[in-house]
């Protein structure tokens, strides 16, 4: 394999998803080298509105997440814009889209005729609340996946239930999403039939949300708002130091008495009371008030290079910019830097893995531009200038 392909290189993926989600999706699976179409409508993705910030037009969420793709504008809406849809979707092997399910059928798109006339296609419907059930046709967005979850009833420290702030439904559902169009390409490849796969946002918070859930079903109490701590875990926190907030994580019972030893608490590493986690979650305020006390007295560097020292997981709280200064985010090369022919140098968050065959995590395409590539699209698909011109003046298609 070419160092610089990826282990997708001649896969194609048509993409017709907008927002954040299944762009995750294809993006991931464009870093892993396959030929992305990104197919927006005539006035462009949504998510090319969302800012500010924008560089010079472009805005900052949709570079972030449409690297290493191409992009046409086409209406599908219409019998025409069908057809040119699936005169792609012909020689694809992944086709992605973000519809509601309602919204698929009304489009002419409904899956099962799609899995019937495409037999051999990977097909992978992002929705709020999936493909089948009572809210199926329901709206979903990351909000509404952290609060239907669960996330947001633990998220909080007064007793007011809070967002996590970030995209996290969305780039959790895209990655999951990509996970299980990786799996089905290993057997369409093999065998030569397809998938439908259906990944919901609500599904993969609740992904996350596993262990409270199991601990809640194993007969713990409903949890609430917890500030930071862990329900079941004593101590796994943040704790103030003399300067700035660090967190702690005394993940075991070797791990606690190292805790305790750097931080001079030998009596508590002494109890027995204290020596399992089930003793220590007892008794959590009066270890959490040892350990704050301590802690409060010295500098966050201090406290960190003596719980480090004996190996006890701490870290400060970074604020972003610091995250994107941190050495080891730098050595990793976990932001990229991209040249956009509008926006300019654009810096963005890496995939979140390395591959031993690649040798740079640098994007090969920046984040298109609207309908940049659509020309070249249907020309490859064996639309001639004369059908690509009709094809505009229709308002079937967009092209620069």
């Amino acid at each position: 394999m070419n160092a610089s392909s990826g282990p997708l290189h001649g896969i194609t993926v048509v993409d017709i998803s907008s927002s954040y989600a299944a762009p995750t999706t294809s993006m991931y699976l464009g870093d892993m080298g396959a030929e992305i179409i990104k197919i927006e409508p005539v006035r462009g993705d949504d998510a090319r509105g969302w800012g500010p910030p924008f560089l010079n037009g472009e805005a900052a969420w949709f570079l972030s997440v449409n690297r290493n793709k191409k992009s046409l504008c086409l209406d599908i809406r219409g019998e025409q814009g069908r057809e040119v849809l699936f005169r792609l979707l012909e020689t694809a092997d992944v086709f992605i889209e973000n519809l509601n399910p309602a919204k698929l059928e009304r489009h002419g798109l409904g899956l099962d005729a799609l899995r019937e006339r495409f037999p051999r296609l990977v097909i992978c419907a992002l929705s709020g609340f999936g493909i089948d059930g009572p809210d199926a046709a329901l709206p979903g967005y990351d909000l509404i996946a952290q609060a239907r979850s669960g996330m947001m009833s633990v998220t909080g420290d007064t007793g007011v239930p809070q967002r996590v702030s970030t995209a996290l439904s969305d780039v959790a559902a895209g990655t999951v999403a990509a996970y299980a169009i990786a799996a089905a390409l290993v057997r369409q490849q093999r065998h030569g039939v397809g998938e439908i796969i259906d990944v919901a946002l609500l599904e993969a918070d609740l992904a996350f949300m596993s262990p409270r859930i199991a601990s809640f079903l194993a007969g713990d109490p409903e949890p609430r708002p917890c500030g930071g701590t862990d329900s079941v875990v004593a101590i796994y926190q943040t704790f103030r130091t003399s300067d700035r907030p660090i967190v702690v994580a005394v993940g075991n019972d070797k791990i606690w008495l190292h805790a305790c030893a750097a931080l001079g608490l030998d009596e508590l590493a002494q109890r027995p009371d204290l020596a399992t986690n089930a003793g220590r979650r007892a008794r959590r305020d009066e270890v959490v008030d040892a350990f704050q006390s301590v802690l409060s007295m010295r500098t966050s560097q201090e406290a960190l290079k003596a719980l480090q020292d004996v190996g006890v997981p701490c870290a400060r709280i970074n604020s972003l910019s610091e995250v994107v200064d941190d050495p080891q985010v730098e050595a990793r090369e976990a932001i990229v830097s991209q040249e956009h022919p509008r926006a300019g140098v654009f810096r963005g968050v890496a995939s979140p893995w390395r591959l031993g065959s690649q040798s740079s995590r640098a994007p090969r395409l920046p984040a298109p531009l609207r309908g940049e590539h659509g020309r070249d699209i249907l020309t490859s698909a064996g639309f001639d200038d004369e059908r690509i011109a009709d094809l505009a003046e229709a308002g079937v298609v967009w092209v620069p």
